[in-house]
């Protein structure tokens, strides 16, 4: 018995996973990458002799690798709130899909699990951008606004690491990122010790985010902004964080980060107005590298042209 654990390299997918691993310990092979590296399972040869976990990767971009593992024989548990495109009807595959927008895969697991490990779920919630639902589970949970906002930031540095071009770009390799967090069944046990991931993580972002706020706004309507970063590593790290800090500054609008590819096209990270989220999804799913969620979505590579279409179709969707 081969077993595979598959996930996205952001906070959702990570602490997705680490949720499971502390209550179900198994010696897995970890696949993952950067945020955007979501096509995992398509990557992959089968034999039948796996039992397969697949945490927040969307289902709809990963049809081939699904049917395959399936068809070999595969055990498959599937746990995602993206577009599940076919969901094959199979008695080898288990599938927790939820598209509401209000929800991650790290909230499914913790249900999956009866809460087991409830406050790595809400760290999780804040680092996918879930603020008003991580603050209320935060309340529930009997936390302080001092804890609450730490698991905040925890999510927030978390979630910045998965951002990059390539893993050269992270501070941390995703599966690495995991096996360091794994040891912690309590996420302010990870905050309170020295070397943890959390403190060279708020280094790095503390340095990279003040790069990205003295960069001013490229566009700007009633209905979008959108920020234009640098080809640089540290622009392609805080894409996705900084379009959440613009999200939750200006909450009527969507909002756009740009990061120059060098080839004269975009890697664009989109958020739906916080009080709308829908429809990022279909937005970035319209160009052919694109795809993501309801309220959060992303384009690998945008050229240079079908710029002025995506700014036009983005606020024909929210004016």
């Amino acid at each position: 018995m081969t077993y595979i654990d598959v996930f996205n390299g952001d906070a959702d997918g990570i602490l997705a996973l680490l949720q499971l691993r502390l209550a179900e310990p198994r010696d897995s092979r970890l696949v993952t990458g950067v945020k955007r590296d979501i096509q995992l399972l398509d990557k992959l040869d089968f034999d039948g002799e796996e039992v397969i976990t697949v945490l927040d990767i969307s289902m709809e971009k990963n049809q081939q690798g699904l049917k395959r593992a399936l068809a070999a024989g595969a055990e498959v548990s599937y746990f995602d709130h993206h577009r599940p495109g076919e969901v094959p009807v199979d008695p080898r595959l288990t599938a927790t899909i939820d598209m509401n927008p209000e929800v991650c895969t790290a909230l499914l697991v913790d249900k999956h699990l009866g809460g087991l490990h409830h406050l790595w779920a809400i760290t999780a919630a804040y680092g996918d951008n879930l603020i008003a639902v991580a603050d209320r589970l935060s309340e529930e949970a009997g936390l302080s606004k001092q804890q609450a906002q730490q698991l905040k930031e925890f999510g927030t540095l978390i979630n910045y690491n998965g951002y990059g071009a390539s893993v050269s770009d992270l501070h941390y390799e995703p599966a690495e990122l995991f096996k360091a967090l794994l040891p912690f069944s309590d996420p302010f046990d990870a905050i309170a010790q020295a070397d943890s991931p959390y403190h060279r993580l708020k280094d790095a972002y503390s340095e990279d985010m003040a790069n990205a706020q003295a960069i001013g706004l490229s566009y700007k309507s009633e209905w979008l902004e959108v920020c234009t970063l640098p080809n640089q590593p540290w622009s392609r790290r805080v894409s996705g964080v900084l379009g959440n800090e613009l999200a939750n500054q200006q909450p009527e609008k969507a909002h756009a980060v740009f990061t120059e590819l060098g080839d004269g096209s975009m890697l664009v990270s989109l958020r739906a107005p916080l009080v709308n989220k829908t429809g990022a999804d279909e937005i970035c799913s319209s160009f052919a590298t694109g795809g993501g969620r309801k309220g959060a979505a992303g384009i690998n590579s945008l050229p240079e042209e079908e710029i002025p279409r995506f700014i036009q179709t983005v606020e024909a969707k929210y004016k």
